[in-house]
């Protein structure tokens, strides 16, 4: 044998649910990737969930095109490249590519000993973290919000819907007049509500995010004339082709970057390089990922293109136990990064296999 591509399906619950516009979650249900080759093992995580709210996919739709299609994929491919052009050939799908497309990241990093963001380049040494909220009572909010700046978080993000967002924008702002405060409506808005959108201006935010449509352009452009509150996409951007085209017609002058949606780290790269031929600011996103999906994020966000503090929260923001045994911590709302090679996160196999529900291998060569 010379190379096994096997998963976990893990069941993880929260310190406390997490509310968006899409519903309430009380738990992660990841999967986690393993690939055994040349002597060396790699792990990544798809940031799909059992539901497909955020996008199409869902985890069992990555499943499926990985067993099907995208695990001979990896067996062949020589590197991250290759395997980027192989996947090409599958519409869609960005998730599960991202996921077997970081695996080759790590293990291309473990075998050249080389920190993985060390092989993306533009390090700066450090990711500035800010910290993404979800709606509460306004109550448990404002506290919320009260213990993230006291604990040194460089951007405080609060999620919003249709109806909630005055309140919650006043309260926040009311309080906390000086910090770096965002919205993210998670596409709950259309054009019928732009008058309630020319409403949030007077709060002083950094940008709101995604009020429109998943796959909307152009109406975000609009609203971008419409109002003086910077617009950044999430959703919309699925490639660097799609971040082109947004900021050539004026959609957004901000961009939210997450590996997943994108189909990995490669593109996720040239999408800060477009983003810095256009002056436009961006971030690195988050999908409440286990500490081996933060281990990338945070190396990516350590990239000197990245100028906007992005959602990387330490590892203990989220799950009373994570299944690596080197969690990060934060200073002074920067996250140092790890000289070790490749993405920088050490297994924890014993909790790994507690939170498993399902495992398999899925393809050997």
């Amino acid at each position: 044998m010379n190379g096994r591509l096997s998963y976990r399906i893990l069941r993880m619950p929260l310190i406390f649910p997490f509310e968006t516009s899409f519903g309430r979650q009380t738990e992660r249900v990841p999967i986690i990737f393993r690939l055994e080759k040349d002597g060396i093992t790699s792990y990544s995580e798809c940031v799909t969930d059992v539901d497909p709210f955020y996008s199409y996919e869902s985890n069992s739709t990555v499943m499926s095109v990985v067993k099907g299609y995208l695990g001979k994929m990896v067996a062949s491919a020589g590197d991250h490249d290759e395997f980027t052009r192989s996947a090409s050939l599958i519409k869609g799908h960005n998730m599960a590519k991202a996921a077997l497309e970081m695996l080759l990241w790590d293990h291309e990093a473990r075998r050249a000993g080389k920190p993985l963001h060390s092989m993306l380049g533009h390090g700066k040494g450090y990711a500035e973290v800010g910290v993404s909220i979800g709606m509460e009572s306004i109550k448990s909010l404002i506290a919320r919000v009260d213990d993230s700046v006291r604990m040194g978080y460089r951007r405080i993000k609060v999620k919003i819907k249709r109806g909630r967002e005055i309140e919650i924008l006043s309260a926040v702002r009311d309080a906390f007049p000086d910090i770096v405060l965002t919205a993210d409506a998670n596409s709950d808005y259309s054009i019928k509500d732009m008058d309630t959108l020319r409403k949030i201006d007077r709060y002083n935010l950094e940008y709101i995010e995604q009020p429109f449509d998943h796959d909307d352009l152009i109406y975000h452009g609009r609203l971008a004339k419409e109002i003086s509150t910077p617009i950044c996409l999430d959703e919309s951007i699925t490639s660097p082709e799609k971040a082109r085209k947004a900021l050539e017609i004026e959609a957004c002058s901000v961009i939210n970057i997450k590996p997943g949606r994108v189909s990995g780290l490669g593109n996720s790269m040239k999408i800060a390089e477009i983003c810095r031929e256009f002056k436009a600011h961006v971030w690195v996103g988050g999908m409440l990922e286990t500490g081996i999906g933060r281990s990338y994020n945070v190396s990516l966000a350590s990239s000197s293109l990245i100028d906007y503090p992005g959602d990387t929260s330490p590892n203990s923001r989220y799950f009373h136990r994570d299944i690596v045994g080197n969690p990060f911590t934060m200073m002074d709302g920067r996250i140092s990064l790890s000289s070790e090679p490749g993405a920088g996160y050490i297994v924890d196999e014993k909790a790994m296999k507690e939170y498993t529900v399902e495992s398999g291998v899925i393809y050997e060569w």
